[in-house]
């Protein structure tokens, strides 16, 4: 499908390079977590405090099953941090088009989410910590799941987008850059 699939920890810029891709494309551009809050009529602070994690884990894998059966194109998809922890996701995704890991370091990462309290899994003592230890156990997550890495830390966002769209449109689906 001809979709550009952003991937990534939280705070890697999925959103606002996504944003720059889908107007640099002519896509449309969507987010998965603010499909699923749309969705749920509630807030992922609130589903992850009433339901669990795990319940938002399976509203995930339904967006991304009802997504490939629609078949719609011409979209630039920003994911949740923790979309492709899943195997049936990874498959999903790659089924939806180009997939493209926004790579962050956790220095870069803290200092764009420092203060932001809508992040649930960063509700802790030492955020900083916590995204090593989580970037650590997903990193490999995610370059598995990407057709193409992208390094953000350098680069401005605007920067970041027209590489993902560059390489994207060198790129075969199922390719790997």
């Amino acid at each position: 499908m001809e979709n550009i699939i952003l991937i990534g920890y939280m705070g890697s810029g999925k959103t606002t390079v996504g944003k720059n891709i889908a107007k640099l494309k002519n896509y449309t551009f969507v987010d998965t977590d603010e499909m699923i809050v749309e969705q749920q009529q509630r807030s992922i602070k609130e589903i992850f405090a009433t339901d669990g994690e795990q319940m938002f884990r399976d509203l995930e894998t339904a967006l991304l099953r009802q997504l490939v059966v629609e078949k719609r194109e011409h979209m630039v998809i920003s994911t949740g941090g923790g979309m492709p922890l899943r195997e049936e996701n990874r498959q999903l995704l790659s089924k939806l088009g180009k997939v493209v890991y926004l790579k962050a370091s956790p220095a870069t990462i803290y200092d764009r989410i420092k203060g932001d309290t809508a992040r649930p899994l960063l509700q802790c003592e030492d955020p900083m910590k916590r995204i090593e230890e989580m970037l650590a156990a997903r990193e490999p997550v995610y370059e598995e799941g990407a057709m193409l890495i992208v390094d953000v830390n350098k680069l401005r966002q605007s920067e970041a987008a027209e590489q993902c769209v560059k390489a994207a449109d060198q790129i075969e689906q199922g390719d790997k850059i």
